[in-house]
Order: C-alpha cells, then sequence, then structure tokens
C-alpha cells in the first residue's frame, strides 16, 4: 500500500490526541486560583476541574474532592462534561478503526480499497473528536476571562487559565493534524485506484469449427 509513511504519522498523531483527551478530561487544572490585587493567597491553591476540585495549602498535602451533586454543577460544567466524554469515546473507536486499517492487520483481507476507507472514517472521526474536545475548552476559558475582568466578581472567586485547557489546545491540534493526514491518505489511495492502468484485453480465441460438418460439405461437393 503505497503512502505508507502518511498512515503511520496519522495514527500515531491519533494515538497522541487520545492520550491527550483522556489527560485534558481527567486533570482538575481547569480553573486555578488567581493572584488579584491585594488578595493575594501564596500558601493556598485551588484547583477546579470537571470531576473534582483540590486545594493545597502551606504545609498540608493536596487535598482532592470529587463533587457529590449534578445539580449543584453549573450548566457549563455539565456540558463540559458530556462532551469530553464523547471525545474520548470518538477518540477510542477513531484509534481501533485505524488500527483495523493497517496494511499488517488482516480485518479486511487483502483489500486495499476496504482498508483505506477505514483509515479515511478513522481521519473524519478524529477531526469530530478535535471539534468536541474545542468546544468546551473554549467555553470554559472564555467564562474565566469574562468573570476575571468583571467587576462585579470578588477578587476571591477569580480565576485563570488552568494547565488542563491549554493541554486541550493542543490536544486538538493534534487531532485535526491525525484526521487530516489520515482523511489524506485515503484520498490519495482512491486517487491512484482510479487512474490504474485497466488490464490488457486479448480476443477471445475461436472456436475450432465442428469435424461433422467440414465432413458434410466435403461430401455434397463430391457428388455434384
Amino acid at each position: 500500500m503505497a503512502f505508507y509513511p502518511l498512515q503511520i504519522a496519522g495514527l500515531v498523531l491519533g494515538f497522541l490526541g487520545t492520550v491527550g483527551t483522556l489527560a485534558t478530561t481527567l486533570l482538575p487544572q481547569w480553573r486555578v486560583s488567581a493572584f488579584v490585587g491585594s488578595n493575594i493567597v501564596v500558601f493556598e491553591k485551588i484547583w477546579e476541574g470537571l470531576w473534582m476540585n483540590c486545594i493545597r495549602q502551606a504545609r498540608v498535602r493536596l487535598q482532592c474532592k470529587f463533587y457529590t451533586s449534578m445539580l449543584a454543577l453549573p450548566p457549563a460544567l455539565e456540558t463540559a462534561r458530556a462532551l469530553m466524554c464523547i471525545s474520548v469515546a470518538l477518540s477510542l473507536i477513531a484509534l481501533l478503526i485505524g488500527i483495523c486499517g493497517m496494511k499488517q492487520i488482516q480485518c479486511t483481507g487483502s483489500n486495499e480499497r476496504a482498508k483505506a476507507y477505514l483509515l479515511g472514517t478513522s481521519g473524519v472521526l478524529f477531526i469530530l473528536t478535535g471539534i468536541f474536545v474545542l468546544i468546551p475548552v473554549c467555553w470554559i476559558a472564555n467564562n474565566i476571562i469574562r468573570d476575571f475582568y468583571n467587576p462585579a466578581v470578588l477578587a476571591g472567586q477569580k480565576r485563570e487559565l488552568g494547565v488542563a485547557l491549554f493541554l486541550g489546545w493542543a490536544t486538538t491540534a493534534v487531532l485535526f493534524v491525525a484526521g487530516g493526514l489520515l482523511c489524506g491518505f485515503c484520498c490519495c489511495n482512491r486517487k491512484k485506484q482510479r487512474f490504474r492502468y485497466p488490464a490488457p484485453t486479448y480476443p477471445a480465441p475461436q472456436p475450432n469449427r465442428p469435424r461433422n460438418v467440414a465432413m458434410l460439405r466435403k461430401t455434397s461437393t463430391s457428388y455434384v
């Protein structure tokens, strides 16, 4: 199968995007405590994620607590949870489909066209995963920036962008590149099969004339 390094690079980046999606979903550093004005809390750090919040104080180890009530969560956090869970599922499905489309895997036999379609489907799913990751990351970042510059919000309640948001943006870029490489591989493979020269055709051999017909013609001419 041609363009073999292209599909290898796409699947490697897709694997990295899957790991990044899972890490972005689980990390608690979506919103971190901000040091604003005179309310500088040097000995306390607050992390808020999709599933838990963590507090680290001076001479005290990091303490994390899962959210106990679903009803008390803001709508943005609930939506981000749902989208990130969908992203993790899509990335895993895309990775499995891409592995099945590899040249060495015999799931579809030696049918190169089927393998190319599998890799193209994997690329589309990786791009969809990147979109699903990008939406909650940008939404939460927009809320953080809006509240940071809102004078009505108390200084102690303001937050800054956490590491998970930057990881989410990097993961989105990796997923887009992986999906583009796999979709490009599928398109190149289809063009190669379309412009492939057809096999030469030879005229079918003429069947031998029956011997009895030739004998009848010979006898008929002998009696004339």
